[in-house]
């Protein structure tokens, strides 16, 4: 009977990476905290936790390109599938896309719901260039349908203090940054591209 269950569990679990649709394969347990990234081990071993979905919280990830904010925002919904919550990762340009095709196609209303019973959702790379107003709209429903309900995960490597600015209608911004920025936990990365430390490692730099 016990090994039923865990290979219930564990079939669970694949189900639920499955749908998630991780950009990275990445675990919690291989994050790298010894670089000098502003990465706090107290700050990521209470966040490997869980607890923060459970509370319904969000967290910000911020940092310039390659400093490994898409592998740790996937590392910590890879850590909370195994924790049994339901994860779904998208790029935010590719997400907004997705919602401008559901909307001709009739798929509109469908897609927003099935966005807001996530546990998790994983925007990545946000804010990369000025939201148009559907974009606008589209990331209110979202974050209204989530607020206090559910936990975000936003990487960007725009400043939060830009974020106003790139969003654009002043209301619009206020509205979304107040339900994001609320009860969040702010990582903000630095350092040198990973990228290209690995890559100068390969040419023997």
């Amino acid at each position: 009977m016990d090994q039923e269950l865990i290979t219930r569990d564990n079939r669970r679990l694949q189900t639920r990476l499955r749908l998630a649709k991780l950009r990275q394969q990445a675990c919690i347990e291989d994050l790298d905290l010894r670089n000098n990234r502003g990465l706090d081990r107290s700050v990521i071993n209470s966040l490997a936790t869980s607890q923060w979905v459970q509370s319904r919280q969000n967290i910000l990830i911020i940092g310039p390109t390659g400093v490994g904010k898409s592998y740790l925002a996937c590392a910590l919904a890879q850590k909370a599938c195994r924790d049994g919550y339901t994860v779904v990762y998208d790029r935010a340009p590719r997400l907004f896309q997705d919602l401008s095709i559901a909307k001709a196609d009739g798929r509109y209303g469908k897609v927003l719901v099935s966005l807001a019973r996530k546990n998790i959702l994983v925007i990545d790379d946000f804010a990369l260039s000025p939201l148009n107003d559907e974009q606008r709209r589209d990331l209110l429903e979202i974050v209204e349908d989530r607020y206090e309900k559910h936990s975000t995960i936003i990487a960007s490597q725009i400043p939060i203090e830009h974020w106003h600015e790139t969003i654009g209608d002043p209301t619009f911004a206020d509205a979304i940054l107040d339900r994001l920025i609320h009860n969040a936990h702010k990582l903000i990365l630095k350092g040198e591209s990973m990228r290209k430390s690995k890559s100068k490692k390969q040419n023997g730099e």
